[in-house]
């Protein structure tokens, strides 16, 4: 289905792959009349051109975007606008699209949920922003419908910013990316790498979005082969797909670990602009005659058959038919993998699931920025029409995108169908999508067209004994699976004729409701401040030289943002940073927050200029070790902070909050073999945390066990790209060394400085 170059490839015409290989040469010389140099060639990337036309720096190695618009949900934007203000934000430079689908029911923590609505209501008046209240629209939907352009750029606080089916490279990052651009500032990065994902043939008829994004996602999130790179989505494939279903693969090529993506466009992208009032924003986009790939990805979409991504990854993928095949097999070996992915802390059953030779499952979602698409949802309409979904144990429902795809779903009767075989539509809402909302049965096993499938992202609690999980399946094998009542089935093993009605948008949902400043401010608005919203705390600069305590060693293979700081009902208190950094690591190790705070109380007091041994006792022998090999170390010049140690920390979620909950607990570092994610490594930067690195197989250091890093400003003011650092052993130091990457002008200051809002105020 999927198949990777091992090489480089050029791409001849839109149609024509040359690998780079020793044959590369004398293949383009038949080809084209004119061969440029490999260089030139990677200029005639999509990718290239709209990046070009966005970098301020002069210096395509050395990227410096500026954003045509920005978005936000309300777990993030409040957050992100308190973080601007206390820098000094007076007005929204560009567009800023405030959405509420996440914390959209207002069902935990008393008025907290309403309270930041009106919170963004009131900023979005104030300083000139666009406020679309709950239930109107998740908020990738909404960018979808009213903000992409061709050829545009978005950046989004969240990771699933993703329209390069519209032809707008959009990005998901951390809170502080998007207060740099409240600020007008710059997002600063080298030019990425741009991998082409040339797709051939047209999907079997039964196929979705999800099925191609999930053999995609199988193919390329274990060897990295994008990782921190743009997918451009280029060959004659591309046009056997519509709108609906590219937008349905593009969202999910977040979980390949890719920086952004961007596709070809024509006609069919053009009518989605048409429909939705919005023609003047379409833009054809092609590579250029002669373009150079940093990779290939071959897509024979004929070949794609119906998928499922089991527990508890998108990578974890298998074929319907080859799971059902070899159900004994490989539910066995998905709770052997569950026993590293939940620590053991609770028992995990699959292989219950089998009944009569088939897989049951008690719950199906569609739902959602990947499930709730309007083709998605009127071809689930057309499996399950007549039929029943049953009176046992498994339940649908289904989430429209947004109250404009709602609307249509209505009036072309596919809701009705939908809820008369026990179905429930509900409203655009993404809970299901990050654990709160539909949360299964314990020990109950959910099948979802949602974006990700990770431990607890389905609403369980392990702290508690609480054990659900999710795979991830198309909404269309969801659907068969439904009218057979809950035994997996592949929506291809079904005889369905899709009806494919045609979409009319209307505009006038929005107009009635969304507001919309048209880029006014209104300096006279008072902002409306809910008891939850609370002000950053007051944080340190970095000091000459650090002790640091590793507080967590986490060995699983990759930790989520989800497990640094857990989604779901926890996201009622990302207003308060105090409050939230109380779940920090709660669900991977809830001993975390207790011996963080010890530390930090020891650090407290050095910086009120007590005796930081008064309040942690264990230091004076450790300090006293360090002055061995370091006699100057006083608490004038030696900060006190808490580190933990991942593999590869940060893969998921782009929440600002997996890193600024740990600063806010006196967190100083991480340290990992790896970065998951740019945007966790970007996260901990601009919260003024060491992205620290050491060498795979190397730890000289346990968890309970002190570090001390000598001269670490200095390190960092020099660019030093590795640092010097002890492990303090019973036996005395223990010397190693600590790597840092490349950071920037700007994020070694604010590292230096302390967090983003620091160096803002210094600025």
């Amino acid at each position: 289905m999927i198949e990777l170059s091992k090489t480089g490839a050029y791409l001849v015409g839109g149609t024509t792959v040359i690998e780079d290989n020793e044959e590369a040469a004398s293949k383009l010389a038949a080809s084209v009349a004119n061969v440029p140099s490999k260089e030139e060639a990677a200029k005639n990337t999509i990718a290239y051109g709209i990046l070009e036309a966005h970098n301020t720096s002069g210096n395509m190695d050395k990227l410096m975007i500026k954003f045509d618009k920005l978005t936000s949900h309300d777990i993030t934007f409040v957050g992100i606008i308190q973080t601007a203000r206390a820098s000094g934000l007076e007005k929204f430079p560009i567009p800023y699209v405030l959405t509420n689908c996440h914390n959209s029911l207002c069902a935990v923590g008393g008025t907290i949920n309403e309270d930041d609505h009106m919170y963004g209501l009131t900023c979005a008046k104030k300083y000139g922003g666009i406020y679309v209240p709950p239930h109107q629209a998740v908020i990738h939907q909404f960018a979808r419908e009213m903000l992409a352009g061709g050829g545009k750029m978005i950046l989004g606080s969240d990771s699933h910013t993703r329209y390069g089916a519209l032809g707008t490279m959009a990005m998901g990052e951390g809170g502080p990316e998007l207060v740099k651009q409240l600020l007008s500032k710059t997002y600063d990065i080298n030019m990425p790498g741009v991998v082409g994902i040339y797709m051939t043939g047209a999907p079997a008829k039964g196929v979705g979005p999800q099925d191609v994004a999930l053999a995609i996602i199988g193919a390329v999130f274990k060897n990295g082969y994008v990782k921190n790179k743009v997918m451009e989505f280029v060959g004659p494939g591309v046009s056997s797909l519509s709108a609906d279903f590219r937008i349905g693969v593009d969202v999910m090529t977040t979980e390949t670990t890719c920086l952004s993506s961007i596709w070809r466009t024509d006609d069919k992208i053009k009518e989605f602009y048409d429909i939705h009032g919005r023609s003047e924003d379409y833009k054809e986009l092609n590579p250029g005659e002669v373009a150079y790939y940093d990779g290939m990805v071959y897509v024979d979409l004929s070949k794609i058959k119906p998928m499922i991504a089991m527990p508890f990854h998108p990578s974890n993928t298998y074929t319907i038919e080859e799971l059902n095949a070899n159900l004994e097999d490989i539910l066995a070996d998905c709770e052997k993998k569950a026993l590293v992915s939940l620590d053991g802390q609770v028992e995990f059953k699959l292989t219950d699931k089998i009944r009569n030779g088939k897989l049951y499952v008690e719950q199906g979602i569609i739902a959602g920025c990947a499930g709730g698409g309007f083709e998605n949802i009127c071809d689930a309409a057309d499996i399950l029409r007549g039929k029943s979904i049953g009176a046992d144990e498994f339940t649908l429902s289904i989430y429209p995108a947004s109250t404009p795809i709602y609307t249509e779903l209505a009036r072309n009767g596919r809701l009705a169908d939908l809820m008369a075989t026990g179905a429930i539509v509900k409203t655009a809402f993404c809970g299901p999508c990050f654990g709160a909302g539909d949360t299964p049965a314990n020990n109950a096993f959910s099948i979802r067209h949602s974006t990700r499938n990770f431990p607890n992202r389905e609403g369980s609690k392990l702290q508690n004994g609480q054990i659900a999980s999710v795979a991830l399946m198309d909404a269309r094998s969801i659907a068969a699976t439904a009218a057979n009542k809950g035994y997996l089935t592949a929506a291809t093993d079904i005889d369905t004729e899709y009806t494919g009605p045609k979409y009319h948008f209307d505009a006038s949902i929005y107009a009635n409701r969304v507001f919309d400043s048209k880029g006014v401010a209104d300096e006279s608005v008072e902002i409306k401040f809910g008891p939850n919203i609370k002000d950053w705390p007051k944080m340190s600069p970095l000091t000459d030289n650090l002790i640091l305590k590793v507080v967590s060693e986490i060995h699983d293979p990759v930790t989520t943002t989800d497990e640094l700081i857990p989604s779901g009902e926890t996201s009622s208190y990302r207003s308060n940073p105090i409050g939230l950094a109380e779940f920090t690591l709660s669900r991977k190790d809830p001993s975390y927050v207790g011996k963080a705070k010890a530390v930090k109380a020891a650090e407290d007091a050095r910086v009120d200029g007590g005796k930081p041994y008064d309040v942690l006792p264990e230091l004076k022998a450790v300090v006293e070790k360090i002055k061995t090999v370091c006699p100057d170390v006083n608490e004038a010049n030696t900060g006190i902070g808490s580190t933990i140690f991942a593999v590869k920390p940060g893969d998921g979620s782009a929440r600002e909050q997996a890193a600024s909950c740990q600063k806010v607990l006196g967190g100083w570092a991480n340290i990992a073999n790896e970065y998951a994610t740019k945007r966790y490594r970007s996260n901990l930067i601009n919260w003024g945390m060491l992205p620290f690195i050491i060498d795979e197989g190397e730890l000289p250091f346990t968890n309970g066990d002190y570090i001390f890093v000598p001269d670490i400003a200095k390190a960092v003011k020099d660019k030093a790209t590795e640092i010097k650092a002890y492990a303090v052993k019973a036996d005395g130091m223990k010397e190693f060394i600590l790597k840092m990457g490349e950071l920037t002008d700007d994020e070694r200051k604010i590292i230096l400085d302390g967090c983003l809002i620091n160096f803002n105020r210094a600025k």
